[in-house]
């Protein structure tokens, strides 16, 4: 039997996109004006730096600025936005994992008697 390759995505990889998706858009619509305005033009509309200033009547200079400001908020703001659920599902739960462990015991001795 011949093994198919597909290029799909898994239903996990699929389900994270959009979750990821979703989050850089709520980030975006949370950027000021002046630099989702910047950030949409160069990033998703594709528009040189020359392009950008001239639609904005802005200097180059500007327009590299707000970019880089732009960015750096957007990755801020994304890594508190995943890192939260990511503490919430990975968090040590140190009183439950102490009776788990004291079951088990409990039980491994239990056993041997």
């Amino acid at each position: 039997m011949k093994h198919l390759e597909h290029n799909e995505p898994d239903p996990e990889r699929r389900a994270f996109g959009r979750e990821l998706a979703r989050h850089l858009e709520q980030t975006l619509d949370g950027l000021p004006g002046i630099y989702r305005t910047i950030f949409m033009l160069r990033e998703v509309e594709k528009l040189s730096t020359a392009e950008t200033a001239e639609a904005l009547a802005v200097s180059e200079a500007v327009v590299k600025t707000r970019l880089h400001r732009a960015k750096t908020l957007v990755r801020e703001q994304l890594a508190a936005r995943l890192d939260d659920p990511l503490e919430e599902a990975f968090a040590f739960q140190a009183p439950r994992c102490d009776r788990v462990v004291a079951a088990v015991l409990e039980r491994i001795g239990a056993g041997r008697r």
